[in-house]
């Protein structure tokens, strides 16, 4: 929960005489009731991870007892309660497939603390057999072997990740080898940074990879709870720059883009160069997507092109274009990354402009991965505010939101101890709501899968490559899953093994969404057949599945009696992209800090105009 102090906006004139706002100093106060920052956005170590799981299964206990904040609150005010649980996460089954072999003197290099915890363990034999969905009133449910507790790197805000020191101003494209550093407005700032320097050591070709040695080199890994990727030319992008915030943090490119064709996985050609040097299409084929591509570029200066195709999907309208079957599973799947139901014509059209736009700003494909994981851009953040005032309590919970009976305003909030703190503004995670406030609210679910492996789903002669991939759906009611394949040269995983993301919109629990794919893919890891050099498919070490929560979507007027000064935010959403998140920011700053500096709040909020403002704070 944020909450806005104090504020003061300055206009200032540009050179068209127009009025423009430089910068809005705020003094914020966030309080978590977690012990880490970013709430679902965040990442841990492998050990972190574990304890996270610990962490959630004591939530899923939790009893709300009756309210001690009664007592505070006078006869002229009312509270909303908030929920004590956090139930954005459900149905966690892990699983261990690498050999156990455990000792009590096991622990990860560099940890801080160490809690040993006596759990069942499972080998890849009986993984299955044992696994075991919770009920409705639980929240997790986990399988391992030893839980190691350190506060992770990644999340500790004094930690500030360097950017790659080269000098890039405006529209610059700037390459650094595999590595890509985003400019920020500061160019002074940038060279002043120093470059990481990345550990170029060789891993030996067949070495027998240990729960252990997970554990042990736990802090080599940075495991996102959710899976994204930065469009190179996206509004987050854009925000990092703008903001400055580039400074804090490093970025790579994801090398390649891959597409799941008859049971094989191959290299899709994504950019000009890559069309014209590939062996999988003919010269005809070459011709032909390169022609429907340009279209898409300027797809709006052609609008009888596409005239009487609006009301029928992407996948209808690319069989009436001169595009073969296999183009037409490239541009569907790989292009515009969208399934054969989902997309209108229209939306087919932008998201294949939209990859094409981003293409060569950076890299060879539109996007970019952020090293130590996606986690790291919420403390960025975080690093920016702390420069600027801001205060973070971590491990403080709310227990309710004081509202006076007469404005209907919220007007503080009590903490778990008793004390009351005092707003203007308040800024809410859709986590925090009781059930009561939510009662009317239809949350969708993301289907997660994390996987560790020997080994990359597309053998080359790099070991060093950063993947996606899209596996469409083959069954009605089911939904494409998108496969993010993670290196050790991201910061994400020790050396020798590789970090698997999967996602997709949820059907059923994220095992059974999720497992149909990871078993065409991948195969569990046997002590059999590590020594067998026929085997084709990478080999899974550990792997956890789980379901989080989708309030992206929700409208306000969905939640019951909330005041207007009580402003609710989103958690992670299931695209691809982070454009949602950046259009909350943008829609949210703009009521809390520009409307009501010209209408009162019951004029302002009765107005009715979020979803046409949205339309123009998105351009």
């Amino acid at each position: 929960m944020k909450m806005e102090t104090k504020s003061r906006i300055s206009p200032n004139q540009n050179q068209n005489g127009c009025c423009r706002w430089d910068r809005v100093y705020l003094g914020l106060i966030k309080q978590s009731q977690r012990s880490y920052y970013g709430g679902n956005w965040a990442s841990f170590s492998f050990s972190g991870l574990l304890s996270w799981l610990e962490e959630y299964q004591e939530n899923s206990d939790i009893v709300n007892d009756s309210p001690v904040w009664q007592d505070r609150i006078l006869e002229n005010e009312e509270a909303i309660a908030l929920s004590r649980k956090d139930k954005t996460i459900q149905h966690v089954e892990v699983f261990c497939y690498a050999s156990q072999d455990l000792h009590e003197d096991v622990e990860e290099a560099g940890a801080l603390q160490k809690n040993h915890a006596l759990v069942t363990s499972t080998n890849s034999t009986e993984a299955a057999d044992s696994a075991c969905l919770p009920t409705e009133d639980e929240s997790l449910s986990t399988v391992s072997c030893e839980i190691l507790i350190e506060q992770t790197p990644s999340n500790d805000p004094e930690t500030a990740l360097e950017v790659n020191g080269a000098e890039v101003t405006g529209e610059k494209e700037n390459h650094c080898d595999d590595k890509t550093c985003v400019p920020s407005t500061s160019t002074e700032e940038m060279s002043e940074n120093v470059p990481i320097a990345e550990d170029t050591t060789e891993q030996p070709k067949k070495n027998k990879i240990t729960y252990s040695q997970i554990i042990k080199e736990g802090r080599r890994f940075n495991i996102d709870l959710v899976s994204k990727l930065l469009y190179s030319r996206g509004l987050l992008i854009d925000l990092l720059i703008k903001s400055n915030v580039s400074r804090y943090a490093e970025f790579k490119n994801i090398t390649r883009i891959l597409a799941f064709r008859d049971g094989r996985v191959e290299q899709v050609p994504c950019s000009r160069a890559d069309v014209f040097n590939s062996k999988q299409l003919s010269m005809v084929e070459k011709r032909m997507l390169m022609k429907f591509l340009t279209f898409c570029m300027e797809y709006e200066k052609y609008p009888d092109e596409y005239k009487g195709y609006e009301e029928i999907t992407f996948y209808e309208y690319l069989k009436t274009q001169k595009l073969t079957p296999n183009l037409q599973y490239i541009v569907l799947h790989s292009i515009a990354m969208t399934s054969q139901t989902a997309s209108s014509t229209i939306d087919g059209l932008k998201a294949t402009k939209n990859f094409l736009h981003c293409l060569g700003r950076y890299g060879n494909t539109p996007f970019l991965f952020p090293l130590y994981g996606q986690g790291e851009l919420p403390q960025c953040f975080c690093r920016m505010c702390a420069v600027f005032g801001g205060i973070y309590c971590l491990r403080h919970s709310v227990q309710c939101l004081v509202v006076d009976k007469e404005s209907r305003k919220c007007k503080a909030i009590i903490d778990q101890f008793g004390q009351r703190i005092i707003s203007k503004h308040f800024l809410v995670e859709d986590s925090y709501f009781s059930e009561n406030t939510c009662s009317r609210v239809q949350y969708r679910q993301i289907s997660r899968a994390v996987l560790i492996t020997d080994r990359s789903v597309l053998k080359t002669d790099s070991d060093q490559q950063t993947s996606i991939l899209t596996v469409p759906a083959e069954e009605p009611g089911t939904f494409a899953v998108r496969v993010i394949e993670l290196c050790s040269s991201t910061m994400t995983c020790m050396k020798g093994t590789y970090l698997v993301h999967l996602t997709c919109t949820s059907s059923k629990t994220a095992r059974e969404d999720l497992e149909p794919v990871v078993q065409k893919l991948f195969i569990p890891y046997t002590e059999v057949e590590i020594e067998n050099e026929q085997v084709e498919k990478p080999r899974i070490l550990w792997a956890l599945y789980f379901n989080m929560r989708d309030s992206s979507d929700i409208s306000r007027s969905c939640y019951n009696d909330l005041p207007p000064n009580v402003y609710v935010c989103s958690g992670p959403d299931c695209g691809l992209g982070n454009d949602n998140a950046v259009k909350q920011v943008r829609l949210l700053t703009f009521f809390s800090f520009v409307l009501t500096f010209w209408y009162g709040w019951e004029t302002f909020f009765s107005l009715g105009v979020e979803k046409s403002l949205e339309k123009h704070l998105t351009h």
